[in-house]
């Protein structure tokens, strides 16, 4: 195997990352990643312990298969779609227990805390449409559009980044303020910050911290 051999073992360690921290139950989920016009994406149903990179297929931003010994993942659809619409170049999508719980609650993820403004801003609920089609991917684009991160519908989470190592960061913030947001409305009515408190912290965020010349802006 040659072809995108780093980006390939990428996919296999995110989704073994996935599968430690509980991010994922089974086969479920999906990663991508994207280097020029190709696309490394993880296979259809295979359990993530047997995974090994020169399963990963390599495919072009058409969907046509390049060295893909196996099927891609039902979501290759989405990921595509993501790619024609977003400057992602890479994508993990989650069914993360304490993210979808919400996404069957609201259509914007609660602000309980200021870590929304990482993703751009409050973080939308693509509405629900059956697994693989198109209308999903559609839905998820829509909710995606100047964010980097969403959850989907009764369903789980998308999130995107730079790299792999940033969707995954992503994808793990995404579960956490799902989680703070379930634990405190168990205890009550939890306090919500205004939108326009997490706009100002979008905009504090773009020079918070010491980073690489070429990141975006991080948690704080």
């Amino acid at each position: 195997m040659e072809l995108l051999g780093s980006e390939r073992q990428g996919v296999v360690d995110i989704c073994r990352r996935m599968a430690a921290t509980g991010l994922v139950v089974g086969t479920s989920g999906n990663v991508s990643v994207r280097a020029g016009d190709l696309v490394a994406v993880s296979p259809s149903g295979l359990p993530y312990e047997d995974m090994t990179p020169d399963l990963v297929g390599v495919h072009r931003l058409d969907g046509t298969a390049v060295e893909a010994p196996l099927a891609p993942t039902t979501e290759m659809p989405l990921h595509l779609a993501v790619y024609a619409e977003t400057g992602a170049r890479a994508i993990v999508h989650t069914h993360s227990v304490a993210a979808t719980a919400v996404s069957t609650l609201v259509d914007v993820v609660p602000s309980v805390h200021y870590q929304v403004a990482s993703f751009g801003g409050p973080i939308r609920v693509a509405p629900y449409a059956t697994y693989g089609t198109p209308e999903l991917a559609a839905n998820v684009v829509a909710a995606l559009s100047g964010r980097t991160g969403c959850l989907m519908s009764n369903h789980g989470t998308v999130a995107i980044g730079r790299d792999l190592a940033e969707a995954f960061t992503r994808a793990r913030y995404l579960e956490w303020l799902c989680d703070v947001w379930l634990r405190a409305g168990s205890a009550g009515a939890p306090r919500l910050l205004p939108d326009e408190e997490i706009y100002r912290v979008v905009e504090k965020l773009r020079s918070y911290g010491v980073k690489r010349p070429d990141a975006t802006p991080g948690p704080a």
